[in-house]
């Protein structure tokens, strides 16, 4: 993965990128212990991606940083360029670290993933996940809370965070 380290933003150590993912890479930052299952697409428009130290990353998974615009009159989709992109139409997707986010799940631009967080397989996520909680669905919910928040705290003591 050599070549790969250099074309990205920012890369840390023991990463991995799985056998026919397609990145952005300009605009991605990984931290350490980052593993990205195979076929992921990971789509940075003028935004950013974030990856933080020991994210797993399961098969298909697909982020990205922008959408179109859609209000413009009189002219197709197709034509409306990424120059005339409003500051809306592209925001950071953060994955704060400590998390496992399932494969084939979707992660939608302005989204922070909390630090311990889990993404279940599948599951679309449009908005913020809050930390040590596991969302699944369509739109992603938070299904139940990780750890408690007594194990939260001696998960962080141990863990140097």
């Amino acid at each position: 993965m050599p070549f790969k380290r250099a074309m990205l933003r920012q890369c840390g150590k023991k990463v991995i990128i799985g056998k026919g993912s397609d990145l952005t890479y300009h605009n991605i930052t990984l931290g350490n212990h980052v593993s990205i299952g195979k076929n992921a697409m990971f789509m940075c428009t003028r935004a950013q991606i974030k990856v933080g130290d020991h994210v797993m990353f399961g098969p298909h998974v697909f982020m990205i940083t922008g959408g179109h615009r859609t209000d413009v009159v009189g002219r197709y989709m197709d034509s409306v360029g990424n120059g005339e992109k409003l500051p809306e139409n592209d925001k950071d997707i953060v994955i704060e670290g400590d998390n496992w986010i399932g494969a084939n799940s979707i992660i939608l631009k302005g989204v922070t993933i909390g630090k311990g967080a889990v993404v279940a397989a599948g599951a679309v996520v449009t908005k913020d996940v809050p930390p040590y909680s596991i969302v699944g669905g369509v739109p992603a919910r938070v299904v139940k809370m990780r750890l408690s928040d007594e194990d939260i705290t001696s998960h962080e003591k141990i863990l140097h965070f």
